[in-house]
């Protein structure tokens, strides 16, 4: 009987659990879980936004491979290169920035931690007036008078419509706004490992502050460096709102066009939404293959 009582008891708080956790469930299934489900499903379709869809099976996902010129010669390198240099360049350089800050004392670390972290929480319009004002493609640009006080250049450029810089300053735009969430979870990280580890790993025969990093601080700390990584690819793959306000969507002649922008151009331009969610399903698996590389390296084996 006491038994019984006993599982009863336990029976009873892992309800209460469940209860605790369906707010969550409810908000996942809503905004996360069904819009994947549905863009995976219009994915197979011909859908208009107005008519009822149309199944078409795969023929989306064999034009966006075989058809889509933009998608092979510009969405996709574009998309390749910014996120290898914001999502891995960004990533290595917020682990720098934050091992450097932890260093500091804490009235300078918190100060230069709110200077690095707050770009990332800049709105779009402010991104746009900042960055257009240090673009703009005649003398009053800062970055053409510059240029042209110091003798480099005799002329202004017309920077956000040259093909030939757009790219670049939408990646350099994506570096200065990439110290984000996994940067603070970077510094939270480094500030909670062990001393004794370093003072152990001091007689075992490590001499100098890289031998620390390699051998004690990051295997230290990989659940923050896991959850950095996912946070930064994320926000690489994602980040499409830059380009779209500094040149238009599209771009000039494609040239910083990205995956997101091009789901943008075909869902609320064109309204070819059974096409733009093959795109989206083409950037979630896309996302996942990266996640799981992020996994490997920094997961518990």
């Amino acid at each position: 009987m006491q038994k019984k009582s006993k599982v009863g008891r336990r029976s009873h708080f892992n309800k209460n659990g469940y209860y605790f956790v369906l707010p969550y469930a409810v908000l996942f299934v809503i905004f996360i879980l069904a819009p994947v489900i549905m863009a995976v499903v219009l994915s197979f379709t011909n859908f208009n936004a107005i008519q009822f869809p149309s199944f078409v099976g795969f023929l989306n996902y064999i034009n966006l491979i075989t058809s889509d010129d933009v998608f092979m010669q510009y969405v996709l390198p574009n998309t390749v290169k910014y996120a290898l240099i914001v999502g891995v360049g960004g990533y290595v350089l917020s682990f720098l920035l934050a091992w450097a800050l932890a260093n500091l004392t804490k009235v300078p670390r918190t100060i230069f931690a709110l200077v690095l972290y707050s770009p990332s929480l800049t709105t779009g319009v402010a991104m746009t007036v900042l960055w257009k004002i240090m673009f703009t493609g005649d003398q009053t640009g800062y970055i053409n008078s510059w240029l042209m006080d110091i003798g480099a250049i005799n002329e202004p450029i017309i920077w956000l419509v040259n093909t030939t810089y757009l790219l670049p300053i939408v990646i350099i735009i994506g570096l200065w706004s990439s110290m984000g969430v996994g940067f603070l979870a970077i510094l939270a990280g480094l500030l909670n490992v062990d001393e004794s580890l370093y003072e152990a790993a001091a007689i075992d025969g490590v001499k100098n502050r890289f031998q620390e990093m390699i051998y004690v601080t990051i295997p230290s700390m990989k659940p923050q460096m896991l959850f950095a990584a996912v946070m930064q690819i994320v926000s690489a793959f994602q980040n499409g709102q830059i380009s779209t306000l500094l040149a238009g969507n599209p771009t000039p002649q494609y040239a910083a066009q990205l995956m997101v922008n091009h789901i943008e151009d075909y869902g609320f331009i064109r309204y070819e939404m059974g096409y733009a969610a093959a795109v989206s399903v083409a950037l979630l698996l896309i996302v996942q293959i990266f996640s799981s590389i992020s996994k490997k390296l920094f997961g518990d084996e």
